[in-house]
């Protein structure tokens, strides 16, 4: 549970792509908010100060579960994350605040009060090993890399489709080494048309692959 006397502060951070907003609460009662840039070192730079200021334990509230956010909080021994579900963090908003003004309570605040008033209901991440949250913390990173490339292939082949759309007839892996580069090298039929068939064929029969075949045609 968070008990006041468990932690000497209790954080809500509001997560962003590009800064992220704090609301610590310490154990006077005080609170101040602050902006967080969004780098690592920014992030080490505040919880460290913080944690000189506090002089204690601390206890973050934020709205995931898992992520690059949570493992980066997880390396410091003094830090406990407490994920805050987003339909809760809404409805609770919507009880207490639902005209929607511009003095609400911000998102960081929010996850605050609802770690500080429902600790039934809040419970803490438990912590892995080191080797464990690492290999969560890889598996994460492949996967947004996967996405990444996923949503960047998908461009491309809209791309190719409005001015150059044979390649993605020659080829069905779009994703390939191959498809790339000879986009790069020839990248319009009419600069592939003008490339001698020679230089064409020796191209791929220097990448291999199921492609070397439509050299022939």
């Amino acid at each position: 549970m968070t008990a006041k006397d468990q932690f000497a502060a209790h954080v809500g951070l509001d997560w962003a792509d590009k800064k992220h907003d704090v609301c610590v609460q310490f154990k006077n009662g005080d609170r101040i908010f602050h902006v967080i840039e969004h780098t690592p070192e920014a992030l080490d730079s505040w919880l460290n100060e913080l944690h000189q200021r506090a002089k204690g334990r601390i206890a973050i509230a934020v709205e995931l579960k898992k992520g690059p956010v949570v493992y980066a909080l997880q390396k410091y021994p003094f830090v406990t994350v407490f994920p805050v579900h987003a339909l809760s963090l809404a409805r609770y908003r919507q009880a207490f605040w639902p005209s929607g003004a511009k003095d609400d309570p911000q998102d960081a605040e929010l996850a605050l009060d609802l770690m500080l008033r429902y600790p039934h209901k809040i419970k803490a991440i438990e912590v892995d090993n080191p080797d464990i949250r690492l290999l969560q913390q890889l598996v994460e990173q492949r996967r947004l890399l996967v996405e990444d490339k996923r949503r960047f292939v998908n461009r491309l082949i809209n791309t190719l489709k409005q001015y150059y759309p044979q390649p993605l007839e020659w080829f069905s892996h779009r994703d390939s080494s191959l498809f790339c580069e000879l986009i790069i090298r020839w990248p319009s039929l009419q600069q592939l048309k003008r490339a001698r068939s020679d230089t064409v064929r020796h191209f791929m029969n220097a990448k291999g692959g199921p492609a070397v075949a439509y050299t022939e045609q």
